[in-house]
């Protein structure tokens, strides 16, 4: 991967709705070679996918937390089933398995409080591998991207 691929890469994170055209015009090159460097790096999975990035708020889900999860125990049993388990909830938006004091963090997107308490009782906590979940409420948000600093050295 070279400069222009990184180019391209940062460019296609800023808008992904961009012509080849376009990007070509700001890459310096031709729209074939751009398309084609657009395909090697899907065909490579650098670029796995493109999606609309939506206003949490203006679609209804407002309310933002961080469960912290321990489970009860650490074999790998338990450990498929709740991977296959946090697959079932759509207020689960990420799930990421850590090292450190939590065996799982993850980031889940709700109504309000009352939704997020039917979540974690009624969904979450239900689960019998589960021995604590800590949460952590987001007040505001002062930086989120989605994109990857590809240019670094």
């Amino acid at each position: 991967m070279d400069a222009t691929d990184q180019r391209i890469l940062q460019l296609l994170q800023e808008n992904a709705k961009w012509t080849s055209k376009e990007l070509a015009s700001r890459v310096g090159l031709s729209i074939t070679p751009t398309y084609e460097r657009i395909r090697k790096l899907e065909q490579l999975g650098i670029i796995k996918g493109y999606v609309a990035l939506l206003d949490a708020d203006k679609v209804g889900l407002p309310l933002m937390a961080y469960c912290h999860v321990s489970l009860k125990e650490h074999v790998r049993d338990l450990l498929e089933a709740f991977r296959e388990s946090i697959m079932q909830f759509p207020e689960i938006v990420e799930c990421h398995h850590v090292a450190g004091n939590y065996d799982f963090l993850l980031k889940v997107m709700v109504k309000d409080m009352h939704h997020y308490q039917d979540f974690i009782v009624n969904k979450l906590a239900s689960s019998v591998m589960i021995s604590q979940v800590h949460t952590s409420f987001v007040i505001n948000t002062l930086k989120q991207t989605t994109a990857l600093p590809v240019d670094l050295e």
